[in-house]
C-alpha cells in the first residue's frame, strides 16, 4: 500500500491522517476538501462563533510532519474503484489515484424546498455560514428558525441574546423530538418561553415570501431572516454508481471495521453507518465525538488490523444557559429512570434502561452523571434502578 486518499477535509479526515502517520504509514496521503479552509471544528459554529466569542476554529495540525497533499476548494465528483485493489477519486480539479480510500465527506444541511432564490433563507454548516449569520443577528430583527433540534435551539439562544425577535417553528410535537422521545423534549419547551422566544410545535412552514412565512395553521409570520435547521444528509450523492452501497438516506454502509462494500474503501464520520453489536442495529449518527474517535479504528484496519468499531455515542449542546449532554442510544431502552425533577430549575438526568443495563443518558447541568453513565455503559455493567433514581447516589455507585 503506497497511497491513501481521504475524501473530506474536516475533523474526521484530519484525524484519519494523523492516526495513519502515528501508526507508521510512510506512503503518500492526498486529502481533498470541498471548502477553501483547512480542517476546523464545527461544534463552536452554533455556539462560541455565533455568540461572538470566537472567530477561528481551525484545528491544530503539524502539516509539515503529516506530509499531506492537501487540496482545498476541491470537490469529489466520482469514484472508480477496483474491488481487487486501488482506484481513482475524481474531483473537479484533478483525478487522485489511490491504493486505499477513506470517505470522510461529512454531511450537508437539508434545505427548505423552493427557497434557493431567497438570500434571507440560510442554513448553518460552515464557518462562513456562521460568520454571515452572526452579522445578520441584529437587534429587533425578526428571525424565524425552522426546526427546534440541537442546532435550532443553539441558534435561538444566540439570536435572543443579540436582541432579535425569535420565532421557532417545529413540525414535531416538542423540541428535540427528532432526536429524543417527545415527552423528554417537551420539558425543554419552557426554556424558550423563559428566553422570550415564541415556539410553535406541530407546525410546518407552508410557503415563504420575501418578508413573511405562511404556517400550516394559517398564521402569517414576519421574517427578516430565516434559519433552516431541520437536519443534515450525508454528502454522498457523488458516489452513485461507484459500487459503494448506501442507505436510503445516503449514508455509506460499512461493516464493523468501517470497511464499505468495496474492500479498498472505508468510511468514517457523518457519512458512515455501521453495525453495532452493543445496540443490535445499524447506526448512523452525526456526532463530533464519532468523527474524533472513529478514525483511529480506520487507520488501524488500513494498516492490517481488524478492529471493530462499537462506541457509546456522545453529544452535547449548550442552549438557554444550560448544558445538555447525551450518551448512548435511547431506542435500545424499554423504560426511563429520572434523576431529579425536569420541571425544576435544577439539573436533572433521564436514564434509559434495557432490563438492568443502562443504554442512554441525557444529563442537563449534571456533567458527573454523564461521565459516570458513559463509563457504566461502556463497561456494560448492570445497575440497580432504585439507586439510579436517587440523584444523591452517584451513577457509578448504582452499578455493580
Amino acid at each position: 500500500m503506497r497511497s491513501i486518499a481521504v475524501a473530506g477535509a474536516g475533523l474526521a479526515g484530519l484525524q484519519t491522517v494523523t492516526a495513519l502517520r502515528a501508526g507508521g504509514f510512510t506512503g503518500s496521503i492526498t486529502m481533498v476538501g470541498a471548502e477553501p479552509h483547512r480542517p476546523y471544528d464545527r461544534p463552536p459554529l452554533s455556539k462560541a462563533v455565533l455568540l461572538g466569542e470566537a472567530d477561528d476554529t481551525t484545528l491544530p495540525a503539524d502539516w509539515a510532519a503529516l506530509d499531506v497533499d492537501l487540496r482545498l476548494d476541491c470537490r469529489a465528483t466520482a469514484l472508480d474503484a477496483d474491488a481487487s485493489g486501488g482506484g481513482v477519486l475524481a474531483t473537479d480539479l484533478a483525478d487522485v489515484p489511490f491504493d486505499q480510500l477513506v470517505l470522510a465527506c461529512g454531511s450537508l444541511p437539508v434545505a427548505l424546498p423552493g427557497t434557493d432564490h431567497f438570500a434571507h433563507v440560510r442554513t448553518l454548516r460552515t464557518i462562513d455560514d456562521s460568520h454571515r449569520l452572526r452579522d445578520a443577528l441584529r437587534p429587533d430583527t425578526n428571525v424565524i428558525i425552522v426546526g427546534a433540534g440541537w442546532i435550532g435551539a443553539e441558534v435561538a439562544t444566540a439570536a435572543a441574546r443579540a436582541g432579535c425577535a425569535v420565532h421557532v417553528i417545529e413540525a414535531l410535537p416538542a423540541p428535540l423530538a427528532a432526536a429524543l422521545p417527545a415527552e423528554i423534549g417537551a420539558y425543554t419547551a419552557q426554556w424558550y418561553e423563559q428566553a422570550g422566544i415564541e415556539l410553535s410545535t406541530d407546525t410546518r412552514v407552508q410557503d415563504v415570501d420575501h418578508d413573511t412565512v405562511l404556517l400550516s395553521d394559517g398564521r402569517i409570520a414576519g421574517a427578516d431572516l430565516i434559519l433552516v435547521a431541520v437536519g443534515v444528509r450525508p454528502a454522498t450523492d457523488w458516489l452513485a454508481g461507484s459500487g459503494v452501497d448506501r442507505s436510503s438516506a445516503g449514508a455509506v454502509l460499512t461493516d464493523a471495521q468501517l470497511r464499505t462494500t468495496l474492500p479498498t474503501v472505508y468510511a468514517v464520520g457523518d457519512c458512515a453507518a455501521w453495525p453495532s453489536r452493543r445496540y443490535g442495529e445499524r447506526l448512523h449518527i452525526e456526532h463530533w465525538d464519532l468523527a474524533l474517535r472513529a478514525p483511529s479504528v480506520v487507520a488501524t484496519n488500513l494498516l492490517g488490523g481488524e478492529q471493530a468499531y462499537d462506541p457509546v455515542p456522545y453529544f452535547w449542546s449548550e442552549q438557554f444557559g444550560r448544558m445538555l449532554q447525551y450518551a448512548g442510544h435511547w431506542p435500545a431502552g424499554d423504560r426511563v429512570v429520572w434523576r431529579g425533577d425536569p420541571d425544576s430549575t435544577d439539573g436533572w438526568t433521564a436514564c434509559w434502561l434495557s432490563g438492568d443495563r443502562l443504554v442512554a443518558v441525557l444529563a442537563v447541568d449534571r456533567p458527573r452523571d454523564l461521565v459516570q453513565g458513559r463509563r457504566v455503559m461502556t463497561a456494560e455493567l448492570p445497575v440497580d434502578a432504585d439507586k439510579l433514581a436517587d440523584p444523591a447516589v452517584a451513577i457509578k455507585d448504582a452499578a455493580s
